[in-house]
């Protein structure tokens, strides 16, 4: 197991380099020691011996399902005053020998810990994490401190990745290309994006393959964005993206874009609406005057009617002639 060394600044180093700038103040009275750092938690060496600078940064531990693996967790506590730490793991298969350890002033204590992997764990990595926490009354140094665990179960192992929800939002000189990615499978996946746009005359977008910030986990998902400074302002375009991890995870998803200038949606909408009203005018015209297209609200005689009668009086003037004597008699 490799080890990475840690950084520790000694109480002599920082005093020597107070002197040096600034010996007046130095020579003139003593420099005071710098108060110890406080308690720490971090990995016991694998190998037994006394932690020192090669202490490792987190757990790696590998096993297959129902494997019962152990550990130990280190507890350093460099301060002038007891401190007494509660432990505890962010799963379920963590377990402590003890919850609460309390370590005296300038002393190291030893914790250890099992991980039990259940018989049906999937294959791939758990991530976890130890959790000391140390303060209250009568508690010491208030503190709290986690470890990670990287954790993995031996298996078949499945790398995928699938990016889902592609939209785009905003228009005129910017837009943002929005999408999530999910991790499908049972290993964690670094994952890298491609993207690319394609309008009614061609390319407007390409943007090669590059890694990505952070680590996806087994179900994990991420909403994450692309920002787009240069959009088209008249074209439609289809937007995809394709995301790819090691192991030969895989996966691409579309979105459609369609950019139109305010002037291009409102000139037809104008045009409709004025054609609409134009139409509603002329209705109301025509049902205003009626059958035959004359104004009035009263019976209307043709001319042709009016014509037809003068001709049958002229026609017969002997009934007009009685008619008119019948008159005068009367």
């Amino acid at each position: 197991m490799p080890f990475r060394p840690r950084t520790a600044v000694s109480g002599a180093v920082l005093a020597t380099a107070a002197v040096l700038l600034c010996p007046a103040a130095a020579a003139a009275r003593p420099a005071a020691a710098p108060a110890p750092p406080g308690w720490s938690a971090a990995p016991a060496p694998g190998d037994g011996a006394t932690p020192s600078a090669q202490d490792r940064p987190y757990f790696y531990l590998e096993g297959a399902p129902g494997t019962v693996m152990n550990d130990r967790l280190s507890l350093r506590n460099p301060t002038g005053r007891t401190v007494t730490v509660r432990l505890r793991g962010s799963g379920a298969w963590v377990a402590f020998a003890a919850k609460e350890v309390t370590v005296p002033p300038r002393t190291r204590a030893t914790v250890p810990f099992t991980v039990t992997v259940p018989r049906d764990a999937a294959p791939g990595d758990h991530p976890a994490a130890l959790v000391a926490t140390a303060g209250g009354p009568g508690r010491g140094a208030v503190g709290r401190d986690t470890v990670p665990v990287h954790l993995r179960v031996s298996g078949p192992v499945l790398a995928a990745l699938t990016v889902e929800n592609v939209s785009v939002r905003g228009r005129g000189e910017a837009a943002v290309i929005r999408y999530t990615l999910v991790n499908r499978g049972n290993t964690a996946l670094t994952p890298r994006l491609a993207v690319r746009a394609d309008g009614l005359f061609g390319p407007v977008l390409r943007r090669g393959i590059r890694t990505l910030p952070g680590r996806l986990s087994p179900g994990q998902s991420a909403e994450l964005t692309e920002p787009w400074a240069d959009p088209p302002g008249l074209d439609a375009v289809e937007v995809r993206l394709t995301v790819t991890a090691d192991g030969g995870a895989h996966g691409s998803a579309t979105a459609s874009y369609t950019a139109l200038p305010w002037g291009v949606v409102a000139g037809p909408a104008f045009l409709l609406a004025a054609g609409a009203g134009g139409l509603v005018i002329v209705r109301r015209r025509r049902r205003a005057r009626g059958p035959g297209g004359v104004r009035g609200t009263g019976p209307v005689r043709s001319a042709d009617g009016g014509k037809r009668a003068s001709e049958r009086q002229a026609a017969d003037p002997a009934a007009e002639l009685a008619s008119t004597g019948s008159g005068a008699r009367s």
